[in-house]
């Protein structure tokens, strides 16, 4: 299957929030960036870290202004981001919040979530 995007393309990532693993930082969904390079293709670690066949896929680097990830800064991030995290950005923005068949997961930890007095038994429940 050939790559999505080029070198140049302007795409957004994602608005995701799954209840599994995922490596799409959470200060990147919904950012529009550009790639700036190919990174060859490589197993969503989504998909495996649960133990789903992955098959490879293109993997981009995408360069982000700092302002538009945290609000503020003069200068770029680069992430490397599967293509399944990535949709064109000219695409509406609410259509990044749907994911697609091979949509990353977020690790899930209720500890962290809950508020202190219920983590030890969120703890226990994990046990």
């Amino acid at each position: 299957m050939a790559e999505l995007f080029r070198i140049g393309d302007q795409v957004r990532a994602r608005r995701l929030d799954p209840p599994h693993h995922t490596r799409l930082p959470r200060y990147a969904r919904g950012a529009t960036g550009t790639v700036t390079d190919l990174l060859g293709r490589h197993p969503l670690p989504d998909r495996r870290s649960r133990g789903i066949a992955a098959e490879p896929e293109p993997v981009y680097a995408v360069a982000f202004a700092a302002g538009e990830l945290f609000g503020e800064g003069d200068h770029t991030v680069t992430i490397d981001l599967w293509e399944s995290y990535l949709q064109p950005a000219a695409a509406d923005p609410g259509s990044a919040r749907t994911a697609a068949p091979t949509a990353p997961h977020h690790a899930h930890n209720p500890t962290s979530e809950a508020p202190p007095d219920q983590r030890s038994a969120a703890r226990e429940a994990m046990k």
